[in-house]
């Protein structure tokens, strides 16, 4: 929606308002204002939500998802328009909610529940601030909006060969086309090498919508034209044509490396057998960034980029990170990770043998395992503890054969000898 605020500014939107207006509002659903919060978008910091939908023409054809689409990305936006500075966060969608009458789902449940008024009030509620207005692209609409700016200059952080997410796309600086943005920010598996594959591609995402809005903030009035036209088709909004054209014209002055911020939702990961991953917010860091994000600063403290991947996880506006230059090396490392070395397992349950079923499962993995027990027996559920960036991908392989367990980086307060702590919980089965 930051996108689209911005190539609306000059592009002679006032001729298409007819139109425009039409497209923009089908699909908000009735009740979206009862959810939504007044703001004067012009003159003071206000939230937006992002959605980006797996819906499509080809979809729509097949009926494969009975026309029910899922939100695929998801970020809390928050737009100064005074600073002219704009924040970008991420969330996950495996994020686990107790959504009232209907049970505990992942966040991404929210929009086929209840539509997007509903999102609107889920994500509000986990943010803990008001929301004021609402966007949302599927991909269709998100490759036209590419092409129509004639492709936008990325440097792609490692080469990404993906079918689930559409193809493949190499690694370095190019101008990618409508399809080959969309492969970057749908490729998930592509770091299942190297880490949490969602927060990697929200990072992606987040890439390729600072090069959109690099793009947009330095083309000319006809292509402005023409993305505006493509925009309207494929995104839905419950803004007017003239609170678009009045907030781009506020915004005309951002610069995307120094004004923009992004971040990705702190959470744990957690695995359940029978069920799969969900992401567990991580609510005192959660809440300590969106204090940070309603004070007009970054999210985090200083940028952060994966070294393996080069993928850029975090921008503070500190001019080092461009979406068409960005800190990554343009390579990744080329192997993955070899399970290996040593996994300390520790019986936190108190139940006989628990902590040698653990070890007969990794054994045969290739791990040397030490067993023992817990400084007690109080712990609920299955930890598994890393200490290092590098080694999160292969404790989620470690909770995969164990069928279970959380994943988390050592913040120092466990002390092990050995490359991984498995605590055994009382939820072992």
């Amino acid at each position: 929606m930051l996108v689209l605020a911005l190539a609306c500014a000059g592009a002679g939107a006032f001729a298409y308002v007819a139109a425009l207006e039409g497209n923009l509002h089908i699909g908000l659903g009735s009740n979206m204002d009862e959810v939504l919060v007044d703001s004067d978008i012009t003159n003071e910091p206000f939230y937006m939500l992002l959605l980006g939908t797996d819906g499509s023409a080809e979809r729509d054809e097949t009926g494969d998802f009975g026309g029910t689409y899922r939100s695929d990305s998801i970020m809390l936006a928050r737009i100064d328009p005074v600073e002219d500075k704009a924040t970008l966060v991420s969330l996950h969608r495996d994020t686990l909610l107790d959504m009232g009458e209907y049970g505990n789902q992942k966040l991404n449940a929210a929009y086929a529940l209840g539509g997007p008024s509903y999102m609107v009030e889920t994500v509000s509620k986990l943010a803990g601030v008001p929301i004021s207005h609402y966007a949302e692209v599927n991909f269709d609409g998100f490759k036209d909006i590419v092409d129509a700016l004639g492709g936008v200059e990325v440097d792609v952080p490692m080469e990404i060969d993906d079918d689930d997410a559409g193809g493949y796309v190499g690694a370095g600086l190019q101008t990618l086309t409508g399809d080959q943005a969309l492969i970057l920010c749908r490729a998930r598996h592509a770091y299942d090498e190297y880490g949490d594959g969602d927060s990697f591609r929200a990072a992606n995402q987040r890439l390729v919508l600072s090069a959109i809005a690099k793009k947009v903030l330095s083309t000319d009035i006809v292509t402005m034209t023409s993305t505006v036209q493509a925009m309207s088709e494929h995104i839905t909004t419950d803004l007017t044509l003239t609170e678009i054209v009045a907030l781009a014209q506020a915004l005309n002055g951002m610069d995307v490396t120094t004004d923009l911020y992004t971040a990705m939702e702190p959470t744990t990961s957690t695995y359940i057998e029978g069920d799969g991953w969900y992401e567990i917010n991580n609510v005192k860091a959660w809440q300590a960034m969106m204090k940070r994000v309603d004070q007009g600063l970054p999210p985090t403290s200083e940028t952060e980029i994966d070294e393996a991947s080069g993928t850029v996880l975090a921008t503070v506006g500190d001019g080092s990170v461009d979406p068409a230059a960005n800190d990554g090396s343009g390579e990744a490392a080329s192997e993955g990770f070899e399970p290996g070395g040593t996994v300390i397992v520790r019986n936190g349950s108190g139940e006989a043998g628990v902590a040698s079923e653990a070890a007969d499962k990794l054994t045969p993995e290739g791990y040397d395992v030490e067993t023992g027990d817990a400084d007690d027996f109080g712990y609920s559920e299955t930890l598994i503890v890393y200490s290092e960036n590098s080694k999160g991908a292969e404790a989620k392989a470690i909770a995969r054969t164990l069928g279970i367990g959380t994943v988390q980086l050592n913040d120092g307060t466990y002390d092990f000898d050995g490359d991984f702590l498995v605590i055994v919980g009382s939820d072992w089965e």
